[in-house]
């Protein structure tokens, strides 16, 4: 799955330290999620888009799908 998880922090200025205390996950689960290792549970993208003020369509997008 894409994201746009590391422009969306990099757009605050906050270290993907700031944003695992911000979400309550760790550093390396924030680097795994916006490199596209790791897909992040439902209420964890929820708390996402809540962070970002966003809908979750908005911030990670399925890659299998064609436009």
């Amino acid at each position: 799955m894409k994201n746009r998880l590391k422009v969306l922090r990099a757009e605050r200025g906050w270290s993907q330290i700031d944003l695992a205390e911000r979400l309550g996950v760790s550093r390396q689960s924030v680097n795994a999620i916006e490199t596209g290792k790791y897909d992040p549970s439902l209420p964890l993208a929820f708390r996402i888009a809540r962070l970002f003020e966003a809908p979750i369509e908005a911030i990670f997008t399925d890659e299998t799908e064609s436009h």
